[in-house]
């Protein structure tokens, strides 16, 4: 990237005029004096490797942002809804950040939100079966039938049963407690359909009344994240979604 355009984008300044603080020398970069606007930058993850400074006041310019959120139940996985609130309105608007896949509008937990286009596409092409854990609670009582069920793949349809019957990936389903009307389990799958854990579980006769995503792609949600608040992704975590969901 050209320092003239970093500089401009980072909010210090129109081009002409990060050109003149330039050709003023009050612009070092890794502590030398700037040669000219269009010195270039070595590009990393976060916008730039060098340590750029103004007036000796140093300037921070990230390309892209990552958030994790603590989705609370009520709102939308969407940028935009005119009847419901979305997540995006819980996170800094300046960015234009969209949420990587959708949780239903009374599901809770880990949403990741970025604008980065090129990692969410990685991590929600089908082809890369990036895992996604969930907590749910439901009615009926879970065996270790269902546990194989599971993993051998849950046929569903849609509702209205004019769908042909698809045939999802094993998924593992850990038990957590079982009584007779309510259990608890953790549920680990590798694709996305739509309603997906909502529809499994359905299909085995049991109907979910609680369901929170507990991580995806090998980022957990953090634990002291209350409903509706939310917090940077550290460097380590965005190396393991790049790293599609393994850590190094």
């Amino acid at each position: 990237m050209r320092l003239d355009k970093f500089l401009a984008e980072a909010g210090v300044g129109s081009r002409s005029e990060v050109k003149q603080l330039i050709r003023k020398k009050a612009v070092t970069v890794d502590g030398q004096t700037a040669v000219g606007p269009e010195q270039k930058l070595r590009e990393n993850d976060r916008g730039v490797a060098e340590t750029v400074c103004v007036n000796g006041k140093s300037v921070s310019y990230s390309r892209f942002v990552y958030y994790m959120l603590n989705k609370p139940a009520g709102y939308v996985s969407s940028t935009e809804d005119p009847a419901s609130e979305t997540v995006t309105e819980l996170v800094p608007a300046d960015r234009n950040v969209f949420p990587v896949g959708r949780l239903d509008k009374d599901t809770e937990g880990l949403c990741i939100l970025t604008n980065d286009g090129a990692l969410a596409h990685r991590l929600l092409s089908p082809g890369r079966h990036v895992e996604k854990c969930y907590y749910a609670e439901v009615d009926g009582e879970l065996t270790e039938h269902h546990v194989q069920q599971f993993r051998a793949g849950i046929v569903i349809r849609d509702k209205n049963h004019d769908e042909k019957p698809v045939t999802l990936l094993p998924a593992e389903l850990r038990i957590l407690s079982a009584e007779p009307d309510f259990s608890r389990a953790e549920v680990t799958i590798c694709e996305g359909k739509y309603h997906q854990i909502k529809r499994m579980f359905a299909a085995v006769g049991c109907g979910v009344l609680y369901l929170k995503r507990l991580s995806m792609g090998g980022v957990t949600l953090d634990g002291q994240l209350q409903p509706g608040a939310y917090r940077p992704l550290t460097d380590g975590e965005i190396a393991i979604l790049k790293n599609g969901g393994k850590r190094k």
